[in-house]
């Protein structure tokens, strides 16, 4: 079978020191990656902040996004996405400590 195959929640490590990033393609400026989230959150004082857009979609658990200047965090529920514009100063405010929680990110190529 020539089909490349694979499920997003399989091999969810049990002890998440760190985030998990995983790329799972990668093509002319597109990734595609899994995150794998335990409580986690963006260090205080840093930021990230991308040259092209960024799709995520939250497959499970829950997380808080903030974007710099706003005064309210965006909370994702399993099932809601966003489009993260280049170059939007944002950081992740807290994630699940219930749950994983797994997003599936694309990175799109500089406009």
């Amino acid at each position: 079978m020539k089909f490349k195959t694979g499920n997003m929640f399989a091999d969810l490590p049990q002890d998440l020191t760190q985030e998990l990033f995983q790329e799972i393609i990668a093509r002319e400026g597109i990734r595609v990656e899994r995150i794998v989230s335990d409580g986690h959150s963006t260090p205080d004082g840093e930021w990230y902040d991308q040259p092209g857009d960024e799709w995520v979609l939250l497959l499970s658990g829950s997380a808080g996004i903030l974007c710099e200047g706003e005064n309210r965090e965006l909370c994702l529920k399993a099932g809601d996405y966003v489009m993260i514009p280049a170059g939007c100063r944002h950081r992740v405010a807290w994630t699940d400590t219930g749950q994983k929680t797994v997003w599936l990110a694309v990175h799109l190529p500089k406009r």
